[in-house]
C-alpha cells in the first residue's frame, strides 16, 4: 500500500495505480502510458448505441484500452466488434478488455489491419481519436502529459490530422447508410463536420454539458 501511496503523491494518475478505471459502470484495465477513459466519451458509447443492434458489424479505431467498444458491446449485446490500435501496451490491455465480450483487436494504423472481407459491410465506426493540437499538448494536466503516451494525445497542428485520415478512409469500409461517430473538442466540432461533409458524410454535432462531450455524426 505505502509503494501505491507513493506513485500516486509521485504524480501517477490514479487509474495506473490501481491497475484499472471505471467507465459506463464498467471496470476497464489500464496498464501505464495507455490513454485513459474520461467520462465525456461516454456521449460517443450513447451516440452509437443509439444506431446498432444485434449482428451490426462495428469499428472502433484507435480504440486505446477498448473502453468504449467494450461499453457499446455490453449495451448493445451481438455486435460484431472490431478494434484497431497502433501502440503494443494498448493492444495487450484493449484483448484483456474486449476478450471476455466476443471484441477483435488487432494492431495497426486505422483502417490498415482490418480483414478486407469488412470492405464496404461496416455499419459503424466509433473514434475517439487523438485531437489536442501539439502545441496544446503542454498545457494538458501533468497526469496526462507526463505518463499517457504521446501517441493517444496529439492530434497534429491542429488536432485534426486523425481525423481527416478517418474521413477520407471510412467510405470504403461503412456499408450504404453506415455511420462514422468521432469525438472532438468542442471548439473543433464545425471543422471536423466539414471534413466528413468534403467527404460525401451527411453530418450533425451533438454534445452533452453535463459530462463535457462532444461528437461529430456522419452517415455515409
Amino acid at each position: 500500500m505505502e509503494r501505491l501511496v507513493r506513485r500516486r503523491v509521485a504524480g501517477e494518475p490514479l487509474e495506473y495505480v490501481l491497475g484499472w478505471a471505471e467507465f459506463r459502470s464498467l471496470r476497464i484495465e489500464v496498464d501505464p502510458g495507455v490513454f485513459v477513459p474520461r467520462r465525456r466519451s461516454g456521449l460517443l458509447v450513447a451516440e452509437a448505441a443509439r444506431r446498432v443492434r444485434a449482428g451490426a458489424i462495428v469499428v472502433d479505431l484507435c480504440c486505446g484500452s477498448g473502453a468504449i467498444g467494450a461499453a457499446l458491446a455490453t449495451e448493445v449485446p451481438g455486435l460484431q466488434l472490431y478494434a484497431s490500435e497502433l501502440d503494443p501496451v494498448a493492444v495487450a490491455c484493449a484483448r484483456r478488455n474486449l476478450g471476455t465480450l466476443g471484441g477483435t483487436v488487432l494492431q495497426g494504423d486505422l483502417f490498415a489491419p482490418l480483414p478486407e472481407t469488412l470492405r464496404g459491410r461496416v455499419d459503424l465506426v466509433v473514434a475517439n481519436l487523438p485531437y489536442v493540437p501539439t502545441e496544446q499538448i503542454a498545457l494538458m494536466p501533468r497526469e496526462a502529459r507526463e505518463h499517457e503516451a504521446r501517441i493517444a494525445l496529439d492530434g497534429g497542428p491542429d488536432g485534426l490530422d486523425l481525423h481527416r485520415h478517418a474521413a477520407a478512409a471510412a467510405p470504403d469500409w461503412l456499408a450504404p447508410g453506415g455511420w462514422l461517430i468521432i469525438e472532438a473538442g468542442r471548439q473543433q466540432a464545425p471543422v471536423t463536420a466539414e471534413i466528413l461533409a468534403g467527404k460525401g458524410f451527411e453530418t450533425m454535432i451533438n454534445s452533452d454539458d453535463e459530462i463535457d462531450g462532444t461528437v461529430v455524426i456522419g452517415q455515409a
